[in-house]
């Protein structure tokens, strides 16, 4: 399935912090912690803690979000279908990291081995 330019500016539109508070909601309902979710997205994106916490405050669209982001080398390991897409195929730069990142938080959420996720081995 392609991903059209409309879908994509919306995707590049959003902004993280109206997001975040759902990533949350579905690590936590499933029993996993804040804390994982941290090191997940600092696994992605190089972000801190406080990082995270400045561009929620500040509001930042995705586009913002992952143009200062310093992107994992193996963030390419990243694949499957999230959101009816396939990862791998998704050929705008930035809807294919935001569905990184949405992978990455389902994974967590399904019980995956941090390991796994962090596509350690």
């Amino acid at each position: 399935m392609k991903t059209t330019p409309e879908h994509n500016d919306r995707i590049a539109k959003m902004t993280f912090s109206s997001v975040y508070p759902h990533y949350v909601t579905k690590v936590e309902k499933k029993g996993r912690t804040k804390e994982e979710l941290q090191q997940v997205i600092e696994w992605l994106t190089g972000f801190d803690e406080d990082k995270v916490k400045e561009l929620i405050a500040e509001k930042v669209t995705f586009e913002t979000f992952f143009q200062r982001a310093k992107l994992n080398p193996n963030a390419h390991l990243i694949t499957g279908v999230i959101c009816g897409y396939r990862i791998e195929e998704i050929e705008n730069t930035l809807t294919q990291q935001v569905r990184y990142l949405d992978k990455l938080v389902d994974e967590l959420a399904k019980g995956r081995k941090m390991e796994k996720v962090l596509r350690a081995g």
